[in-house]
Formats: structure tokens, C-alpha cells, sequence
């Protein structure tokens, strides 16, 4: 699994929420759900929309939160951004959304793999999360979050690869 070490390169919200945004349904009526055709689908398909949103503005919020707080962005630079990556990613998420809906209306027994697809998905977007985060922290804080981690028990370092640049630079 590669990671994109460019600070000017905004993550984009991929394949890995696709099965997840195909289960995520919004009772939009709130009659506690229905499994019949139309709103089946619209439901899912707003989950979907709902997923990749927000999946992609927490991308696009950390990652561009280190370049805001060097100054080379200022805050309504930083929200335009969320706010046009989480529409583009919005757009994914009604395709996306409104295929597997339709898929698993049509084919319900694929409820199952999808769903350990998507705790794969998941685990692969909170990776990135993580990631995004990191790449927004200064020297002072990576060292920070790294002691209160060791002090925790937790290593990170299998987070990151050598060429990283990222804890060995400020641990080692």
C-alpha cells in the first residue's frame, strides 16, 4: 500500500468507501427503512452521497490543515477546498451509492461480501485519515503524539515505512 507524501496533493476518496457507501442507507421518510425498489435506492443512494462527502472533507480538512497553518493557504482557501472536493467526491457517492443499491435490491445475498469489503475499506480509510492527520502536524507535535503514544503502549512506527520521512525523522 503506497502513501502519497505530497502536501499539495489532496487525497481523493476512492474504492475504498465504495462498499460501505453502498450499505450506508438515510431513512429520508423515517418509517425505519423499506426494502422495496424506489426507496431502496434513493435511501442508499443518499448514503452513499453522504459517505464519500464526508469521507472526502475529512481528507481534504487534515491534509490541508498543515499547508493553512504554514500560511501558504488561508482559511477560505481551505474551506473552498473541502467544500469542492467533498461535491466532486459527492458525485462518486451517487453513482456509487445508486449502482450497489440497485445490485444488492436485485441480488441481496451480496449484503455479506460487501460488508467485509467494506471493514477492508474501512480499515484502509482510517489508514489515510491517519495519515492526512500526521502529514498536518509540525516536528514539535509528531514528537508529542509520539511520546504519548510509546507512553501508551502503542507503535507507531508500523504506520510507516522507512522512506517515509515521517517518525523517523522525528523520533529517531
Amino acid at each position: 500500500m503506497t502513501r502519497e507524501h505530497d502536501p499539495f496533493r489532496i487525497p481523493r476518496a476512492g474504492w475504498e468507501a465504495a462498499p460501505l457507501a453502498g450499505l450506508a442507507s438515510v431513512d429520508l421518510n423515517h418509517n425505519g427503512g423499506a426494502f422495496s425498489g424506489g426507496e431502496f435506492v434513493s435511501e442508499s443512494t443518499v448514503g452513499g452521497v453522504v459517505l464519500y462527502a464526508t469521507y472526502q472533507a475529512l481528507l481534504t480538512a487534515l491534509r490541508t490543515e498543515a499547508l493553512r497553518q504554514r500560511g501558504e493557504i488561508n482559511r477560505i482557501t481551505q474551506v473552498q477546498l473541502v467544500l469542492g472536493t467533498s461535491l466532486e467526491s459527492a458525485k462518486t457517492g451517487v453513482a456509487v451509492g445508486a449502482v450497489f443499491s440497485v445490485l444488492l435490491l436485485v441480488f441481496p445475498w451480496l449484503t455479506a461480501p460487501m460488508a467485509v469489503m467494506g471493514v477492508v475499506g474501512s480499515a484502509k480509510a482510517s489508514l489515510d485519515l491517519f495519515h492526512a492527520f500526521w502529514d498536518g502536524l509540525d516536528a514539535e507535535q509528531k514528537l508529542q503524539v509520539t511520546v504519548a503514544a510509546h507512553e501508551a503502549g502503542v507503535n507507531l512506527r508500523r504506520f510507516f515505512s522507512k522512506a517515509s520521512g515521517g517518525l523517523d525523522t522525528v523520533a529517531g
